[in-house]
This record gives C-alpha cells, sequence and structure tokens, in this order.
C-alpha cells in the first residue's frame, strides 16, 4: 500500500512539473491573450503619481480607431472623445464642449498607452519576483542591448492566473510613477462614441478649420 501511495504522489508531481510555466511562456500567452484588445476593444485605468501633486486617475476606453478617457483633477471633470479626425473635449467646471481637429497620424494617450502593451517585454529581461493563488509578479529590466531610449529602466507587471491577461504595468521614472491597471476586453462602441444629446445645457466651442 506504501508503495501504491508512493506511485500515485509520483505521478502527481510528475503532472505538475508539466504544468510549470516558464516567465517567457506565461508572457508568450499573456500576449496571444491581448490579441482580443485589437477586435473587441479594451477599458483600463492609468494613474500618474506625482511629487507634491498627489495622483491623477484616467480611466481610457479604445476601440478601433475610437477612444475615450475620463479624467476628474480637483472639482473638474475632464471627458475626451476621439475618432481618428475629430475630437471633443468636456469641461465640466465650465460647462463647455470644444470640438476640434485631430491629426490621423497622430495616437490617442489611450491608443499610445495600448502600444505600450504590445510586446511590452521586448528589450527587458523579466525575472519572476513571486506568485500567488491569482497572479504572477515579474520585475522587468531594460536589457543593454535595448535601441529604444525612452524605455523605461524597470518595470513591474503582474499577469493574472485566471486569463492570463495583465493585471497591472508600473513604471518610475525620475520621481513620477505611472500604472496602467484593471484591463478589461469588450468596449461598446456607444459608450465612446460622443453624443451631444448627453450634455444639453453645455456650450459648443467649434475650432475646427
Amino acid at each position: 500500500m506504501t508503495k501504491f501511495f508512493a506511485c500515485i504522489f509520483a505521478a502527481v508531481f510528475a503532472s505538475a512539473a508539466l504544468f510549470a510555466q516558464t516567465p517567457e511562456e506565461i508572457i508568450t500567452r499573456m500576449d496571444l491573450a491581448m490579441d482580443a484588445f485589437d477586435d473587441q476593444g479594451c477599458a483600463m485605468v492609468m494613474d500618474i503619481k506625482i511629487p507634491i501633486l498627489g495622483t491623477i486617475s484616467t480611466q481610457m476606453y479604445v476601440l478601433g480607431d475610437k477612444s475615450k478617457a475620463i479624467a476628474e483633477v480637483k472639482d473638474n471633470k475632464l471627458i475626451t472623445w476621439i475618432d481618428g479626425t475629430t475630437q471633443w473635449t468636456y469641461e465640466s467646471d465650465k460647462n463647455e464642449i470644444t470640438i476640434s481637429n485631430t491629426d490621423p497620424s497622430n495616437e490617442s494617450d489611450a491608443e499610445s498607452n495600448m502600444k505600450l502593451l504590445d510586446g511590452v517585454t521586448d528589450g527587458y529581461d523579466v525575472k519572476l519576483k513571486k506568485e500567488d493563488a491569482a497572479a504572477w509578479y515579474f520585475h522587468c529590466t531594460k536589457q543593454k542591448t535595448n535601441p529604444r531610449k525612452d524605455d523605461p529602466k524597470n518595470m513591474d507587471l503582474v499577469v493574472s492566473k485566471a486569463t492570463y491577461l495583465p493585471i497591472s504595468v508600473k513604471v518610475s521614472e525620475k520621481g513620477v510613477a505611472v500604472t496602467l491597471r484593471d484591463f478589461a476586453i469588450g468596449v461598446n462602441e456607444k459608450d465612446i462614441t460622443f453624443n451631444a444629446a448627453d450634455f444639453p445645457t453645455a456650450k459648443i466651442v467649434d475650432e475646427r478649420k
């Protein structure tokens, strides 16, 4: 009987070894999971922590060439919609909407942040710091051969074990910490499309030429 249980435990540990994943395998699966962003869109929160000023949080939504960003600074809510050619900006303290042209070749902040996650660990050495039942915690160090000068030297990445999507990405440079978090797949186009009827009392300032 003892020999029987020994064989069972050996089989269990052998099976567990088969499911063990290296950091590279986990990151590869994360990249595959994030491919859904292209078709279904993505929502996320960006926190910017600045000394003295504190933390500013912005909720972002991206779907194709459309994006929406919602930020609150003190008592003012700032909402920006972009559809690739036009930008609408609502400022709650003025109850005013400014409409302007955009350069199609320029990306919105939301789109830029999404692209940061495309191959986010390229040019980095990735080390698994720890893991728990819910996530893997990685520390990424910029490689000396990384040709991108603007890439931060260090980055902390947390990946969900349930979805393989990033839970958060955090970088710190010159005292300013930027964290992308609360990623979710799936954005309704209606929810990120500007609708003037939602702001019936707002003043419209059209700066388009």
